[in-house]
C-alpha cells in the first residue's frame, strides 16, 4: 500500500465508531493501523511511512505517530529497520489457521470436531479434577440470588456495618505497613489470641495460640487438610448426607469418598465401612449437616479411638455452633481428643457476613509448622487488614453482642417457622426440631420426589433445598432443607403458609408406592 493510500485509509476509518474521539489520539492511531495489519489490508512486509510525512497527512503531531508506533513495535506488528524503515512483521494467524481448516474440512475427524457441542469440548479440555471442581452438586445451586428460606444464608442485613466500617478505618488510619502485607505464621497475632481466647470459653477447645491458624474460610482449610495429608487415591469417610462441598473439595484432590450413615447419634459406622481404613474423616458433631443432629458422646469417642488406632486424621466442621438456642452448648470433638487426631475448624461467615471469606483451624501440635509453612506456600494469604479489624471486633465485645442479638432475632424465626409448616404432618411428612442451626429439615416418605417439590417451592420464589441432594449412592433420604436465618421476621409467617400449600399440594398429588 502506497503511503498517500495509507493515510487516505486512516483518515477514513479514524472517523470509525471503533475509534471515538474520546480515545487519546495516539491510541486511535495504534488501533486503525492494528486494525488495517490484522485484517491485511497492510500485509506482512509492507512499508509504513515516516512519522513526519504521516503526522502532515493526519494532521496530527509527530509524537502522537512515534507513540502508536512504539507501541506497535512492542507488541510485534512491526519491525524497524535502521536506515530503511518501518515494516509490517505480523504473522498473519488468522489466515493460516482458516487455510488450514480449509484444507481439513474434509477430513472426517475435522467434520466430527465440528458436530462436537461447546459443553462435550469444554470436558475435553479440562482435566478429571477440573471436571470435578465445576460442576454444580447434583445442579441444585443454580443461581446465587438468597431468597426467603435458602439454607446456609445468614440475615447479614443485620450486620453492624457503620461499626466495621470505624474499626477498618482506624487501621487504615494507624497506616501500620505489616497490615499491608502477605499473612505470615498462621494469620494476624491479635486475632488469631482472640480466636484462642474464644474457643477455650465457649467450645472447651483445648489449645495453645500456636496451634490457630488463619484462612480465607472453610473450604480452604479443608483443602489444606487434603493437600497436606492425604495423597491420589486415599479413602476419606464423609457423612451421609453431608455437606456437599466438603465432598467436592475432597474429590478434587483425589480422595475416594466413602459414604458413612447418619442415625439419631451423628456418623453411625457399620462393620462395612470399618474395612476401608479412612485417612481422614469429615464430620460435623455438634449440628449435623444437613441433618441437625448432635452427635452423641459414646459416638464420639468410637470415632476418636477409631482415628487413634488406624493414624487416621478427622476433619472436625464447627461451622455454626454459635446459633443454639435451647440447652447448653455442646462441647467440640477436639476438647475430648487425648490423641492430637483432630482439626477444628470454624468460620466468621455465618456470624459476619458470607463475603468476608474468614475462618479459622486449629491443629494438633505435632502438624502446626507444617500447616503454616503449607498455607504459605500455597496460598499467600492476605487480609491482614481484614483480620486486624476482626480481632478489635472480638475484644472489644462486639463480637459477643452481635451473637446475642442475631440468636435472638434466629431462635424467633424458627420458632415462627414451624408454628407455620406444622400442618404438614397431615400429609406425612415430619418437621425436624432441632435446637441450634440456621435450617429446618422436613423429612419425606421415600417415594417422594423431593426434587420436584423443591421445583414447585421455586415457582413461588421460595428457595428450598432437596435433601436427596445431600445424598452419596442409590439409597437416599427425602425432604427439604428449609432456612429461616435470611427470611424476614415480619413475613416469615406468610412464606411458611406458601410452603405448607406447596409441600401439601405436592404430597397429595404423589401417589403411595406400591
Amino acid at each position: 500500500m502506497k503511503q498517500l493510500v495509507l493515510s487516505e485509509w486512516l483518515l477514513t476509518h479514524l472517523t470509525h465508531h471503533k475509534f471515538p474521539a474520546r480515545m487519546a489520539n495516539h491510541r486511535r492511531v495504534y488501533e486503525a493501523i492494528r486494525r488495517a495489519i490484522t485484517e491485511q489490508i497492510l500485509p506482512s512486509g509492507s512499508r509504513l511511512p515516516s512519522t513526519r510525512s504521516l503526522s502532515v497527512d493526519l494532521n496530527v503531531s509527530r509524537n502522537t505517530i512515534l507513540a502508536a508506533f512504539d507501541q506497535l513495535l512492542d507488541e510485534g506488528y512491526v519491525a524497524a529497520k535502521t536506515g530503511s524503515g518501518t515494516f509490517v512483521c505480523y504473522k498473519q494467524t488468522d489466515a493460516l489457521f482458516k487455510q488450514v481448516e480449509n484444507q481439513s474440512k474434509s477430513t472426517p475427524a475435522v467434520k466430527s470436531l465440528e458436530a462436537t457441542s461447546l459443553e462435550t469440548t469444554r470436558e475435553v479440555t479440562l482435566s478429571k479434577r477440573g471436571l470435578a471442581a465445576s460442576n454444580s452438586p447434583d445442579n441444585h445451586l443454580n443461581g446465587h440470588e438468597v431468597q426467603p428460606f435458602s439454607p446456609g444464608a445468614d440475615d447479614y442485613s443485620r450486620f453492624p456495618i457503620a461499626l466495621w466500617r470505624r474499626l477498618l478505618n482506624r487501621h487504615w488510619r494507624a497506616l501500620n505497613p505489616s497490615l499491608l502485607d502477605s499473612s505470615h505464621d498462621g494469620g494476624h497475632l491479635p486475632l488469631r489470641q482472640a480466636i484462642a481466647d474464644y474457643l477455650r470459653v465457649s467450645r472447651a477447645v483445648n489449645l495453645n495460640l500456636n496451634q490457630v491458624i488463619i484462612t480465607s474460610g472453610t473450604q480452604q482449610s479443608i483443602d489444606l487438610c487434603a493437600r497436606l495429608l492425604t495423597d491420589d487415591g486415599d479413602s476419606a469417610w464423609v457423612e451421609n448426607p453431608g455437606y456437599w462441598a466438603a465432598r467436592r473439595v475432597l474429590e478434587v484432590n483425589g480422595l475416594q469418598l466413602h459414604p458413612v450413615s447418619v442415625d439419631n447419634e451423628g456418623m453411625a459406622p457399620s462393620m462395612q465401612d470399618f474395612r476401608v481404613k479412612p485417612r481422614l474423616i469429615y464430620t460435623t458433631p455438634s449440628h449435623q449437616y444437613p441433618k441437625g443432629i448432635v452427635m452423641s458422646y459414646g459416638r464420639r469417642r468410637l470415632l476418636l479411638d477409631y482415628a487413634a488406632n488406624t493414624n487416621a486424621w478427622i476433619i472436625e466442621d464447627d461451622y455454626d455452633s454459635e446459633f443454639r438456642f435451647e440447652g447448653r452448648p455442646i462441647s467440640s470433638l477436639q476438647g475430648m481428643d487425648e490423641h492430637g487426631r483432630v482439626l477444628y475448624l470454624g468460620t466468621f461467615s455465618k456470624v459476619m457476613y458470607p463475603g468476608i471469606r474468614l475462618g479459622y483451624m486449629v491443629v494438633p501440635p505435632q502438624l502446626v509448622a507444617a500447616f503454616k509453612n503449607g498455607l504459605y506456600e500455597l496460598q499467600r494469604p492476605g487480609q491482614v487488614m481484614i483480620q486486624a479489624a476482626m480481632a478489635d471486633f472480638i475484644e472489644e465485645g462486639h463480637f459477643a453482642s452481635h451473637i446475642r442479638r442475631m440468636r435472638q432475632t434466629y431462635a424467633e424465626r424458627r420458632r415462627m417457622l414451624q408454628n407455620a409448616l406444622a400442618p404438614i404432618a397431615s400429609v406425612g411428612a415430619r418437621l425436624s426440631m432441632v435446637d441450634s442451626g440456621l435450617h429446618l429439615v422436613v423429612e419425606f416418605d421415600s417415594h417422594i420426589d423431593d426434587v420436584k417439590v423443591a421445583e414447585m417451592a421455586a415457582q413461588h420464589g421460595l428457595r428450598v433445598y432437596p435433601l436427596s441432594n445431600y445424598c452419596v449412592g442409590e439409597a437416599r433420604e427425602k425432604g427439604l432443607l428449609i432456612g429461616y436465618a435470611y427470611a424476614a421476621t415480619d413475613s416469615i409467617a406468610q412464606y411458611g403458609n406458601v410452603l405448607t400449600e406447596v409441600i401439601q399440594a405436592a404430597l397429595n398429588a404423589q401417589p403411595l408406592q406400591e
